[in-house]
């Protein structure tokens, strides 16, 4: 009597965990963990908070003959610097735990990747709140910027480029193998939007397919923000307009920054 072959039973398929909705308590875990990590790095610190406020001080005391100049581009500069600084400091760090295999390992658990963004944007979100407000204090309290308008609306326009900093620093470092190739990325997303958006001439005297380009360009609307608050006494609509354009575009490359996490890396 001969037995029947035993049936070989196909091994069930391994399914990706749900994307589970945005969660508060995962977003502020993972923020806290990015801060107590930055912590523990005091020349990241350093950049983030001093950076910003020793290139204001030397900008108001390299036009320290002609204090107009100062009040011309000093505002502008405010909001850029801030926006800078942020970009590189979150391309960076994000990339190392990239490279480490540390974002790896928490989207194995049940993290989503809106959680995981949402984290990294309320932590550096957190450090850009105190660099913008010692930014602005520094330029209007103590380096005597003048603005006829609400040093507060100067400090909401500061917060939003630096967010956005943050939001293009996420993004960027998903296409960089390495901290020099993310530095690299500054050239190629940073210098032509400072080129374009009309810190060195008004946008409408440039070519007029550079003045289209710098229409799409959000740090042009950061400007001209800083521009409305240092002209006009009050809020004006087209400040609303660029304030909410600048909070857009971070908010969409958030996204964009969210679309490219993946769960395995290459």
């Amino acid at each position: 009597m001969t037995t029947p072959a035993a049936t070989a039973v196909p091994a069930p398929a391994l399914t990706p965990a749900p994307t589970r909705p945005l969660s508060l308590s995962r977003t502020t875990a993972t923020a806290t963990r990015v801060l107590r990590q930055l912590s523990h790095d005091p020349r990241t610190i350093a950049l983030l908070m001093l950076i910003p406020c020793v290139m204001l001080f030397l900008l108001r005391y390299v036009f320290d003959g002609s204090p107009r100049t100062f009040d011309n581009i000093g505002a502008s500069l405010l909001g850029i610097f801030p926006l800078i600084t942020m970009f590189l400091v979150t391309s960076i760090a994000t990339l190392r735990e990239r490279t480490s295999g540390t974002l790896e390992r928490l989207l194995a658990m049940p993290l989503g990747k809106g959680d995981l963004i949402a984290g990294y944007a309320l932590a550096f979100g957190a450090l850009a709140v105190v660099q913008s407000a010692l930014a602005t204090g520094l330029a209007v309290w103590f380096l005597g910027l003048d603005v006829t308008g609400s040093p507060w609306l100067l400090l909401l326009v500061a917060l939003l480029d630096a967010l956005l900093g943050t939001a293009l620093g996420l993004f960027v470092s998903a296409f960089a193998a390495s901290e020099f190739q993310a530095v690299q990325f500054m050239p190629a997303v940073i210098f032509p939007q400072l080129l374009l958006c009309g810190l060195f001439t008004p946008r409408d005297n440039m070519h007029p397919a550079l003045e289209a380009v710098s229409d799409v360009l959000p740090m042009s609307y950061a400007v001209d923000g800083m521009n409305e608050v240092l002209r006009h006494t009050d809020m004006t609509a087209t400040f609303v307009r660029d304030a909410l354009i600048v909070a857009g575009c971070a908010l969409l490359v958030l996204a964009l920054g969210a679309a490219t996490l993946k769960r395995r890396t290459a």
